[in-house]
């Protein structure tokens, strides 16, 4: 059967040189693309996982009494939200990086940076999108009523225990519209990190194409495929949360 499949894209190959799926049938150019997937896949998750712990911790900080607290995250907040992702990306990864320490890799000669360039991307993506997530948050939470923080506070919980057992779950409910959005723009904006080298499947396609130039429109077909299934099964995971954790007659 598989035989049968790279026979089939070999001929198209042939007559309609312009579709050259060659990684249909080419074990090195399969390998390239399912690389790529992976760290897409990959990059996306740790991203999405850090940038909504990102907007928990920093919508609580907003709520902070102490004004140096509330102000540093107000700053973050805007120079994330202001500022290009991609220009952040070069940022982190060529100016911040200048100054991270290096160790020797295990083959003894060559130095590596401790934080690599898939390690940067995390960090500049994650804290990009983690900015809309305080804000996301913080939306929910003041939708939340304030009789019921004071119900929690004639309790005695404290400040914290308010905020992760009855503030956040709530919150969360009114939340999942607008985090749902952000995090698949999230999930698409992970492809600049071609721009520092991140091998994920753009850098792998451009690689590809620009290695057999026939290449090219399969490439981008099954890069839009790719992000299509990708995208879809982020929204329809979220859509199915948010229908779960949906109270009758409140918020979400």
């Amino acid at each position: 059967m598989l035989e049968a499949i790279r026979e089939f894209f070999r001929e198209l190959a042939e007559s309609h040189p312009k579709w050259n799926f060659i990684f249909f049938h080419d074990a090195t150019q399969w390998e390239r693309v399912v690389s790529g997937f992976w760290v897409t896949i990959e990059l996306s998750v740790v991203c999405v996982v850090v940038s909504v712990l990102i907007g928990i911790a920093g919508a609580w900080l907003q709520g902070s009494p102490l004004r140096l607290l509330r102000s540093i995250v107000q700053g973050y907040i805007q120079f994330f939200r202001n500022t290009p992702p991609l220009i952040q990306l070069l940022f982190f990864y060529f100016a911040l990086g200048q100054f991270t320490p290096a160790v020797t890799a295990a083959d003894g000669w060559t130095v590596e940076p401790i934080i690599s360039n898939v390690g940067w991307a995390i960090i500049s993506l994650s804290f990009f999108a983690g900015a809309f997530n305080v804000e996301i948050f913080r939306a929910g939470i003041e939708a939340v009523p304030e009789s019921t923080k004071e119900a929690a506070e004639a309790l005695g919980m404290s400040r914290l225990q308010i905020y992760v057992y009855v503030v956040l779950p709530l919150a969360f409910r009114v939340s999942l519209p607008a985090l749902n959005n952000n995090l698949v723009n999230l999930v698409k904006t992970t492809t600049q990190a071609l721009a520092i080298a991140v091998p994920e499947l753009l850098y792998q396609m451009v690689g590809i194409w620009n290695d057999f130039p026939s290449a090219q429109n399969p490439a981008m077909v099954v890069l839009f495929s790719a992000y299509i299934l990708l995208v879809g099964i982020l929204v329809l995971g979220m859509n199915k949360w948010e229908r779960t954790m949906r109270i009758p007659g409140y918020g979400a």
